[in-house]
């Protein structure tokens, strides 16, 4: 079994920003803070919003840049030949409560709102971030290998936070594309979020265990990118993150020192 590098406390993206190019999908990939790339982020966000009201459920987003910023650790876009975003994802964490969740909001007074909480107070001891508000655009000659290059976004997140696990919230018919890197579905009810029409299910990944679930090819991909990753980081610059960024990790990091003492 393959269990990926943790990020070490003191490291971060170099200077803010950490990009390369995808050969296969033809497109380049930047994880970021918001305040370190604030007009990619807007670009990346302005496309989220507008994804989210193309398929009727602009509820589910938060239109303010500005507040989606502030709730940010780090974003993860890709961008073709033309520098335009065509698709990227933003993580929220490292959580320090089930309440930081937004998933507790998702399945508020539904059947399934005890496990939600459960399952967040069991693992966020070990590093939990939530991936939120990810889309792509679905045109172009690359789309399959861009969909399964967004599908390893978030071990991309996890590498540089240093946590063990990430989750997020999803219609149940969108969920295949993201168990193709090992992510497994919850086994509580389905929550009718934003509205009746939809099934939303919650999807978690653990770096340790990934490897079990998901496609070779990706698990493959994924331990590649990952040591690329690392070989690029460098020792921490205090500007480098935001101070809220810095407590969220410093909160983990400190938690997972104690459990080590």
């Amino acid at each position: 079994m393959t269990t990926l590098e943790l990020a070490k406390p003191g490291q971060y993206v170099p200077g803010g920003t950490m990009s390369w190019w995808d050969s296969a999908a033809e497109c380049a990939v930047t994880i970021a803070e918001p305040a370190a790339a604030p007009d990619l982020f807007g670009e990346y966000h302005r496309g989220a919003v507008a994804s989210y009201a193309k398929f009727g459920v602009s509820d589910a987003i938060d239109a303010d840049a500005e507040r989606c910023a502030a709730d940010t650790a780090l974003f993860w876009v890709m961008t073709d030949v033309d520098g335009r975003v065509i698709g990227g994802v933003r993580t929220k964490g490292a959580l320090a409560a089930p309440t930081d969740s937004h998933a507790v909001v998702e399945w508020a007074g539904q059947p399934g709102e005890s496990a939600v909480r459960t399952m967040l107070a069991q693992r966020i001891p070990s590093g939990v971030i939530e991936m939120k508000a990810a889309w792509m655009d679905g045109g172009g000659h690359c789309t399959r290998q861009r969909a399964k290059l967004h599908a390893r976004s978030g071990f991309h997140l996890v590498a540089l936070l240093g946590v063990d696990y990430y989750m997020a919230t999803s219609a149940a018919h969108t969920l295949e594309r993201w168990r193709s890197t090992g992510g497994v579905v919850a086994p509580i009810p389905a929550t009718p979020y934003p509205d009746a029409r939809y099934e939303t299910k919650m999807m978690w990944w653990d770096r340790r265990t990934f490897t079990v679930h998901g496609e070779p090819d990706q698990v493959a991909s994924v331990v590649v990118e990952v040591a690329r990753i690392h070989r690029r980081r460098r020792p921490m610059v205090e500007p480098g993150l935001s101070p809220r960024t810095r407590s969220a990790l410093s909160a983990h990091r400190g938690k997972a020192a104690e459990r080590a003492a």
